[in-house]
């Protein structure tokens, strides 16, 4: 290995030698510096040795991308990101995990196939080569040897064994109900996956339907996943839009009797956050997917009407019919519930507006105190009945009055404020066994099934003795078949291979089927960075040893559309792996770095708008390093930036003064060093080498370019000043600073400088601190205590000094001049106060 280092060193040697001395040329350098690293293996992260301390690891990990075929400049963003930050960690000393991988499985690579008969497996595995040069080709120091691929059997054999833990905790599960469906790509979606009422991924409008479908129960973890979030040091934004995902309500349970049972519902069961209203409850409301509706309606004469309006609704969207502009419609379905309390008959309607699947699926309508049943009675003609009035001023007499108050037409509750009425009524219906406190949270159980191929199979097969039956963790993987027909229907590729679903039951041995869905993409992703500890075990996901040591993440770095679905769905795998004992942490990542979106053309840039630039194209006209240094410099990464041509060619210009300072190292040399040249030098090399490592830690990158940019600059003013010693120290340190951001020029001028190791491998340099002391200071110049003016002096400076300089400032004069001075104060570093009379 070292003779072949040698070699290699060699080679680059002569290669620096030919190069033009005033410019180098981008392509050949980057090539070269690329060739050698990989020919060194350079960013290699060994394994930790039994007990090794932790103290020193550092996770660096960025979201590893879908290999649709080409990366875009997001991806260029992210990955220069996470980047920075490893080199950084590796120059600081630490023992820094930077892999990537492909989350390979999804929906792409079957329309391919659809499209034009192309293999899916073939499909993905050519993007996966096609991207690995992209990243190659920007100079990324990611550990190749720990890449994963979702979508081989080496992988999803653990993806599949995870689905057998959480069935075994009781945490997967099976069961019919409305889901929605996308339309053009023929499956289902979870909440999460629907944007607007559109598929997240084709933008199609989405329906609903009745399957029965596979789902994990991440709602048993709601409260942990909320909690947890402050543990986290993540954006704001981030942890408030997760939050409102998990929507956590403190309230009541109501059950509103039927006078007779329907479909084995004794009661028509509602949650409120507001219990404190009940007595203004005139009408209860179904979801048009409600399972009680058709019970209800058998046998009324309105039944066709309702059946009609339900059919109607269903082929809207939960987001079009929850929407504020969206019309509230409904229709008394000709049945009637009793008020808990009251015992009154209430009606029951069927309206738009209330979702089956959010809360019990019914809500009470309180038209006096909510703005919405407000709207909706005005319309069809219901009673409003004010049950909580202002303590102070008067309620709105055309609209809602949803804030508290005192309670009125209550009953025995008239008199209690909202908050003991709360208390009061929900403790009376416990008493009455019609209801009592609840917590409920707005998310849903996560679905996880897909009709598609090209996902990792549900390992369970179908028996009609025994029923639902898990695969032995030994029959794994369960492997997708190969050969199968893609007819872009409804019906997955799967259903259709016969030879593959027919199998026999690993309980009874008689004839059974496979489970045809396939899994959530998201599932494969839900456990990736664990993966990456041990990528190369095949008995187990992942060795519990080495995940003790790496995790958690220390730095994640990806985009903010991931804020709810991917990172929600790895916190849930994370603590349920936590739960049986086989993780030492339960939160995957520690820190996140949600950067923001890359806009061009004043857009978002996306291949849907038509307005993306080629990484490519960028890289080979101005190179990788340029390409980085504009990105990192443009603007912070949690804020959008505009590209620009000019920034990037900016960025090269300053790369290329840099190296302009390397072919004047010895040139032009003074006949003796100046010393106050090169004083002031030191002084600011101590500056930016604080302010440089500071703003990194702050993931300010952009500041930290710019201190770059500003040494560089006071280097070429100061620079005929200094002798060769000085130069080299400051031109080294230089390179040392920008190998973090321009990998490739600093591992160039670092050999030029004569050093045979790579740039990559040394440590970050460090200052004198008592340069960064100010020789001077500025005091305020005062008299009778205004300050008048200001003046710089030597930090030493005694009162006698300071005063003396103050009486003799000709600013001082007109306020000084035929007046008696009583006293002068001066204060060492701060003022000089002179009184006079």
């Amino acid at each position: 290995m070292a003779e072949r280092e040698g070699e290699v060193q060699a080679a680059v040697t002569d290669a620096v030698e030919r190069e033009n001395r005033d410019r180098y040329n981008v392509k050949r350098v980057e090539a070269r510096w690329q060739q050698v690293w990989s020919a060194q293996d350079l960013y290699r992260t060994p394994d930790p040795e039994p007990g090794q301390d932790r103290a020193r690891k550092y996770y660096c990990l960025e979201q590893f991308p879908y290999p649709s075929g080409h990366l875009h400049m997001g991806h260029v963003r992210v990955y220069t990101l996470g980047d920075v930050i490893a080199r950084y960690r590796r120059m600081r000393g630490d023992h820094v995990l930077h892999p990537m991988g492909w989350d390979a499985f999804g929906l792409p690579a079957e329309n391919a196939a659809i499209k034009s008969g192309v293999d899916p497996q073939h499909w993905t595995e050519t993007n996966i080569e096609y991207m690995k040069r992209q990243m190659q080709g920007m100079g990324l120091s990611f550990d190749w040897q720990r890449e994963v691929r979702t979508c081989n059997p080496d992988y999803y054999r653990f993806t599949q064994e995870l689905f057998l833990l959480l069935y075994e905790r009781g945490l997967a599960y099976r069961k019919a109900g409305p889901v929605n469906w996308c339309p053009s790509c023929e499956t289902v979606l979870a909440n999460e996956q629907v944007e607007e009422g559109r598929c997240w991924r084709c933008d199609s409008l989405v329906e609903k339907r009745d399957l029965t479908q596979w789902y994990f129960r991440i709602t048993d973890y709601a409260q942990r996943l909320l909690d947890d979030l402050d543990r986290l040091h993540w954006p704001e934004e981030i942890k408030v839009q997760q939050r409102n995902w998990i929507g956590r309500s403190e309230g009541a349970v109501i059950r509103f009797p039927l006078p007779e049972p329907k479909a084995g519902y004794a009661d028509i069961t509602v949650f409120s956050t507001r219990p404190d209203t009940l007595y203004g409850a005139t009408y209860v409301v179904l979801a048009p997917e409600h399972p009680l509706v058709e019970a209800l309606i058998e046998g009324l004469p309105q039944a066709e009407a309702v059946r009609a309006f339900v059919a109607e609704e269903r082929r809207h969207s939960e987001i079009e019919r929850t929407a504020e502009t969206t019309e509230k419609r409904g229709l008394f379905t000709g049945a009637y519930a009793l008020h808990p309390l009251t015992g009154e008959p209430v009606p029951v309607w069927v309206a738009n507006y209330v979702l089956v699947d959010y809360g019990t699926g019914a809500v009470m309508g309180v038209p006096a105190h909510d703005q919405r049943d407000y709207l909706f009675a005005r319309k069809y003609g219901l009673p409003v009945v004010t049950v909580v009035e202002p303590e102070t001023g008067e309620a709105p007499a055309d609209a809602a009055w949803t804030g508290p108050g005192r309670l009125v037409r209550s009953g025995p509750f008239s008199g209690l404020t909202s908050e003991e009425g709360k208390t009061a009524i929900t403790a009376e219906l416990a008493r009455r066994d019609r209801g009592g406190p609840r917590i409920t949270y707005r998310m849903r159980d996560w679905l996880i099934s897909r009709q598609r191929y090209w996902g990792a199979p549900i390992p369970v097969v179908h028996c009609d003795r025994c029923g639902v039956v898990p695969v032995p963790r030994d029959q794994l993987p369960v492997l997708l078949p190969e050969n199968v027909v893609f007819t872009g229907t409804g019906r997955s590729p799967l259903a259709g291979a016969q030879d593959w679903v027919e199998t026999t039951c690993p309980a009874c041995g008689g004839p059974a089927r496979r489970e045809t869905d396939t899994m959530d993409t998201f599932v494969d992703s839900s456990w990736y960075y664990l993966r990456y500890a041990s990528p190369e075990d095949t008995t187990r996901p992942f060795d519990p040893a080495r995940v003790a040591y790496w995790m958690p993440v220390d730095e994640y770095v990806g985009g903010k559309e991931h804020a709810v679905l991917h990172l929600l769905y790895s916190r849930f795998f994370t603590k349920v792996l936590y739960d049986a004992g086989l993780v030492p942490v339960d939160e995957p990542f520690s820190s996140l770095l949600a950067q923001g979106m890359v806009i061009y053309q004043g857009k978002k840039m996306s291949k849907s708008k038509g307005n993306t630039l080629s990484p490519e194209e960028i890289i080979a006209h101005w190179g990788a390093d340029a390409t980085r240094v504009f990105m990192l410099f443009a603007a912070p990464p949690e804020k959008d930036f505009e590209w620009s041509d000019q920034g990037v060619e900016g960025a090269y210009r300053f790369l290329q003064r840099v190296y302009r300072l390397a072919v004047r190292l010895d040139q032009a040399l003074p006949a003796a060093p100046d010393a106050g040249a090169e004083a002031e030098a030191a002084r600011r090399r101590a500056r930016t080498v604080r302010k440089v490592g500071e703003d990194i830690e702050r993931r300010t990158f952009n500041t930290a370019i710019s201190a770059l940019m500003e040494w560089t600059n006071s280097l070429y003013q100061l620079w005929e000043g200094l002798g060769v010693g000085a130069r080299r120290e400051h031109l080294e340190t230089v390179v040392q600073l920008l190998a973090p951001f321009a990998p490739h020029l600093a591992e160039e001028l670092w050999h030029r400088l004569g050093h045979a190791d790579s740039v990559h491998r040394q440590p970050w340099p460090g200052y004198d601190p008592a340069l960064l002391v100010e020789q001077e200071v500025e005091i305020a110049l005062q008299v009778n205590g205004r300050v008048r003016a200001k003046l710089r002096v030597a930090r030493e400076a005694g009162p006698e000094q300071l005063e003396q300089l103050a009486v003799q400032d000709q600013r001082l004069a007109p306020y000084l001049n035929g007046r008696r001075i009583v006293k002068v104060v001066a204060i060492p570093g701060r003022l000089v106060n002179v009184v006079v009379a």
